[in-house]
Formats: C-alpha cells, structure tokens, sequence
C-alpha cells in the first residue's frame, strides 16, 4: 500500500476519512496488516507528507493511532497526551494539521482502562499530574449514574468517565477553535469521537 499523496488525500471526503480509519481498525482487530514497503513510505515523505487525519490519543503504550488503525508513514497526524485531554497546543496541531496541511478528520480517541482517567477519578495529587488530571473534572461531575464508590476501583464509572471526557474534548474542540468550528461547519473536516478497547483492539466511534 502506498503512502497518500496531495493528490489521493484531496478526493476524500471527511465522511470517506473516517471509513479509512475503520476499515484500518478492522484489519487490526482480525490481525490482517496491509502490505507497506515502509523503506518505500521513507522515500515517497521524505519530501512532503499529506495526513488525511489528526488523532488525539492518550500516551498509553497499547493505544498507538497507526497501530490500530493499521496505516502508514505520513498516512495520520498522531497527537498523544495522558487522558487524551484538550489544551492550546493541541489545538492549535489541530488546526495547522487541518487549516495548513490539509487533513480531514479529527479523532479525540478515548480507550478503557485508562490510568489518567482513573487517577483524575481518584484525585491524584502529584506534581504538573495534578494541573493535567484537573482537565478531566468536568467528565467526573457530569457522571451522575454513580452514587458510590465514585472511584478508579469502580470500573463503571471509570468507563463512563472516560465516555464523557472524550464528548468534552470534541465539545471543547468547536467551542475553542472558530478554526476549526467553521471548517466543520462548512463540511471540509469531520470532527468525531471514539473508544478504543484494550481487550479486542475494536475501536467504536461516537458520530
């Protein structure tokens, strides 16, 4: 499989993007690689890449964006911060990835069983941790269901905490980026969430 150019990554369309990562994902999830020459992919970017998403994923070693979505050198700008949790420079890969090089699709990629969301859930206190799990707060107030043991010991809830930091961060992303809002809006990006499972690989969206 060859790496896109300008030319491949222009015809598809946001809603075209997202198959592309779900198709990928359902390689992954049956073991079923495409086939890349990735000495190949060096020489055809060494001069220019042309990403046709941008995917904010958490740092865990399990949840690599190209990995699970089974794609290639200069196929996916991969942005990775514990939580998957939104700031300034963030946004603003986000915008230079699809205002300045052209990408299609945002992923705000959540995955269960993750240690940010169950530290935020716990209260960790510890250094710059404290600053960065402060931004998932929101996610634990708006988690009502759960009246006790409103902990990272109680799996439900951290799933449902993680559910609704991933809504959060795309909401963040249209209130914080008129960027990006606009070129939503104007149907030249897709801006969606999902969940990827540590236990099959499977990786469901939120549209």
């Amino acid at each position: 499989m060859r790496t896109h150019t300008k030319e491949t990554r222009d015809k598809l369309t946001p809603d075209l993007a997202l198959e592309v990562l779900k198709e990928g994902n359902e390689r992954f999830v049956n073991n079923i690689k495409a086939h890349r020459n990735l000495l190949e992919q060096v020489n055809e970017t060494s001069s220019g890449q042309f990403p046709f998403a941008a995917i904010l994923s958490c740092i865990d070693s399990r949840t690599s964006a190209e990995l699970i979505f089974d794609q290639g050198l200069g196929d996916v700008f991969s942005i990775r911060i514990a939580g998957n949790i939104l700031n300034d420079d963030i946004l603003g890969s986000m915008e230079f990835s699809c205002k300045i090089a052209g990408s299609k699709l945002i992923v705000v990629l959540g995955h269960t069983n993750c240690g940010a969301i169950e530290g935020a859930c716990n209260n960790v206190v510890l250094g710059h941790v404290t600053t960065l799990l402060s931004k998932v707060k929101p996610a634990i107030e708006m988690e009502t269901k759960t009246v006790a043991e409103r902990t990272g010991k109680n799996k439900i809830f951290v799933q449902n905490v993680t559910i609704n930091n991933v809504h959060n961060v795309v909401k963040n992303i249209r209130l914080q980026s008129p960027i990006l809002k606009e070129m939503e809006q104007s149907n030249q990006i897709k801006i969606v969430g999902g969940l990827h499972d540590l236990e099959t690989g499977k990786v469901v969206f939120f549209e």
